[in-house]
């Protein structure tokens, strides 16, 4: 049976666990099944002891006294939907009243360097190696929680990705050090295991402050290598991107730059 970290009333549990199997059987990712189980978990809580009770007016009237970010709902909409239209065989879907919520335009978001550097003096030496793989290696929270000693080699660290790919990635010397140090899993857990990604991304949202996260310090890496070298197919290769229109979400660039390129119009 699936572990819930949050738990839901008696008659939630079977349908839960149901929805949550078929989410991992659908070969989703133990990040986002992770995600579910948390939203799910407070959905059920909000509205009430039975899910074949649950009306489409209740979970709209529920929904709009919330004041989330446009992604917080989109993501809260999706599972609804998701969960809900698992259990529609056995008595309709009450989600058919929830509006579409249109995506955010993407914008790269990268952390200040003041915000990471502060963050970065302040944390307990294993909160400040996250931060690090994500700002200075460019790692993915699910990538920084497989990080093993054996996967270094000099300062390259073999990452494993999304999907199951592989990419390597250039570390600092002092972080290659640690990591290497290690002997082993860099951030282990019971049972001879290493820590979940949701747990990773817990430690590194209590050590930065709000607003910013892992994925905003791999912002900032991929603006850094970018500002650096002007050198997108680099940019994408140490993210581990499919697709270079993917990667130039991450890439902020700068005012001075734009200015300089305006420049060599106005010359022309």
């Amino acid at each position: 049976m699936t572990k819930h970290a949050h738990p839901v009333p008696a008659a939630w549990k079977t349908p839960v666990t149901d929805w949550l199997d078929h989410l991992a059987a659908s070969g989703h990712s133990a990040e986002t099944t992770y995600l579910r189980r948390r939203q799910i978990g407070t959905i059920a809580r909000a509205l009430g002891p039975d899910p074949a009770a649950v009306t489409p007016e209740q979970i709209t009237s529920w929904a709009s006294q919330k004041t989330w970010a446009r992604e917080t709902r989109r993501s809260t909409y999706a599972c609804l939907r998701s969960f809900f239209g698992w259990c529609s065989a056995a008595g309709g879907d009450p989600t058919s009243g929830l509006p579409s919520v249109k995506p955010a335009d993407p914008r790269p978001r990268p952390t200040p360097d003041v915000v990471y550097r502060r963050a970065l003096h302040a944390a307990a030496p294993r909160t400040a190696v996250i931060l690090q793989l994500a700002a200075e290696g460019g790692l993915r929270r699910a990538e920084i929680a497989r990080v093993h000693s054996l996967d270094l080699s000099g300062c390259w660290l073999t990452v494993h990705g999304k999907g199951d790919k592989t990419r390597t990635v250039p570390l600092p010397s002092a972080l290659a050090a640690t990591v290497a140090a290690a002997d082993g899993w860099v951030f282990p857990a019971g049972a001879g295991g290493h820590l979940t990604p949701g747990h990773v991304g817990v430690l590194a949202s209590r050590a930065l402050p709000p607003g910013w996260t892992l994925h905003t310090l791999r912002h900032r890496f991929a603006t850094a290598v970018y500002a650096a070298t002007g050198d997108l197919l680099a940019v994408q290769t140490l993210l581990g991107h499919s697709s270079p229109a993917t990667t130039r979400l991450y890439v902020a660039v700068d005012g001075a730059r734009l200015m300089a390129a305006a420049r060599l119009a106005w010359a022309t």
